[in-house]
């Protein structure tokens, strides 16, 4: 309690591990403060996995300008860090004629975000792109940008590389209370413990409206927006050629099909406002609607077995734009209400909250080295460990499949364990390796990877699993 930290990020989600990534250049003391017992276990672990350009965002808005500026910074920052990516290239359907009037906006729209490429395509096409469609599409918009990626490494690589730049991770600790002290220091206290600060950044995704009243405010409300999502087998991949999109709502941007960087095809998500914020499952009327609008949109997909089910919550407002806000006075930033583009808006939203801690009077000096990562490659667009006679050769722990479905071999789950922020349970082990991911979801590698996981953590398999279910949900 004796230290003072220049700033506290309060949140390791995308939004926020990119935020303390971009205060990590600086000569700064900083804290990334979560609730949970990883980085990424909120809704940037249950998404779509879309790297959006922000095409279709309200021109003008601060979510169309941070997405956009956010783009340009991703297209260096995740070939650097190995996040598993693929430009596909995003395909909007019109299949009424209501939906084919509404492209030219859309098209217009796009134009006014910057991306000079989009164009109206006819409905001949709209099937030669993606011949697998049902019939009677009527037109379609062509977004070349759209692309896809992992999210989980993308957000484990922005806390690696903060923690790797001296940020300082403390992991379980929810913030129950915050009070000034005498000095104008801050001190954040839960059940975790406390610290102190100078400056506060709200990054709490969902609970971001619970912060942002325990510092006086009540600028927005968060209704936890559920969406439910299919995951198909890898024997549908060749299924689907782009990004499969649907024509947006003003909820929602809608049920669309696409395909992994792990292989898999996608269906999903579902629009369903909540009360819960904790509410995770999958409900049996979200399923059924997914699996309608599968049918009439690419209907051999359902043909295909379906790998697995999940959902997420996003982290809704009764604002349409984002809630990135300034408090100056208190040297306190909110950044709420980000919603389905936190993943692709993360480093313009990380930029914008370091411009107005500055503005605040928070001093930037440059560091003299920001040293960069090199995340281990999980995606199936780029040689996995097994595939390398190299690496196995310098390594036969590389050799050894451990998870057959996902090809994860030994030695990868000896790094993860090992990492900078190293692997604690089966689902930070996941969300690593890919391991327990695939079509057995973990029948067949559960057992050897509780008994490895336990040695490397050096715990007993049964710790392991009653950790494990205390840190689930």
């Amino acid at each position: 309690m004796d230290d003072v930290f220049d700033v506290a990020v309060i949140g390791a989600g995308v939004v926020g591990a990119a935020i303390a990534r971009e205060l990590s250049r600086y000569e700064l003391k900083c804290a990334l403060v979560e609730a949970r017992s990883d980085v990424g276990m909120g809704t940037s672990q249950a998404n779509t996995a879309i790297w959006h350009t922000g095409y279709d965002a309200k021109p003008g808005s601060l979510e169309a300008r941070l997405v956009r500026r956010s783009d340009a910074l991703l297209r260096e920052y995740v070939p650097q860090a190995g996040v598993p990516h693929e430009h596909l290239g995003g395909l909007l359907v019109a299949w009424t004629e209501d939906q084919r009037q509404a492209l030219p906006a859309l098209l217009d729209k796009a134009h006014q975000n910057g991306e000079a490429d989009v164009r109206v395509v006819s409905a001949e096409e709209v099937h030669q792109r993606e011949p697998r469609l049902a019939a009677g599409a009527l037109g379609g918009l062509w977004v070349p940008g759209e692309s896809i990626f992992c999210p989980y490494t993308l957000t484990l690589a922005l806390a690696t590389q903060a923690v790797v730049n001296q940020t300082a991770l403390y992991l379980e600790r929810p913030i129950a209370a915050i009070t000034q002290e005498p000095d104008g220091t801050y001190t954040l206290a839960g059940p975790g413990g406390a610290l102190r600060c100078r400056y506060i950044v709200n990054a709490a995704g969902l609970y971001s409206d619970v912060i942002d009243r325990l510092l006086g405010h009540a600028d927005f409300t968060v209704t936890p927006r559920r969406g439910e999502l299919i995951v198909f087998d890898k024997f549908s991949r060749s299924l689907v050629n782009h990004i499969v999109l649907p024509v947006p709502t003003a909820i929602t941007k809608g049920v669309l099909i696409s395909p992994t960087v792990y292989g898999n095809v996608m269906l999903g998500p579902t629009a369903e406002d909540l009360r819960d914020k904790t509410d995770t499952g999958t409900s049996a009327g979200g399923l059924h609607s997914l699996w309608q609008k599968g049918a009439a949109i690419l209907p051999a997909l359902l043909e295909e077995e379906v790998t697995a089910t999940y959902a997420g919550l996003r982290a809704a407002t009764e604002h349409s734009d984002y809630q990135i806000r300034l408090h100056a006075g208190q040297r306190y930033v909110c950044v709420g209400g980000i919603r389905s583009t936190g993943v692709s808006g993360c480093l313009g939203i990380a930029e914008y909250v370091a411009e107005l801690l500055q503005e605040a009077g928070l001093r930037l000096t440059a560091k003299a080295e920001f040293k960069p990562v090199r995340m281990a490659n999980i995606g199936e667009a780029a040689p996995r460990p097994y595939q390398s006679a190299d690496r196995i050769a310098a390594d036969p722990a590389y050799g050894q499949i451990v998870c057959h479905c996902e090809r994860v071999t030994l030695g990868e789950v000896c790094d993860a364990a090992r990492s900078v922020i190293p692997a604690r349970t089966l689902d930070g082990l996941r969300r690593r390796t890919r391991a327990l991911q695939g079509r057995c979801q973990g029948f067949n590698c559960q057992a050897a990877l509780v008994t490895l996981l336990a040695q490397e953590a050096q715990q007993t398999p049964e710790r392991l699993l009653q950790l494990e279910a205390s840190h689930a949900g």
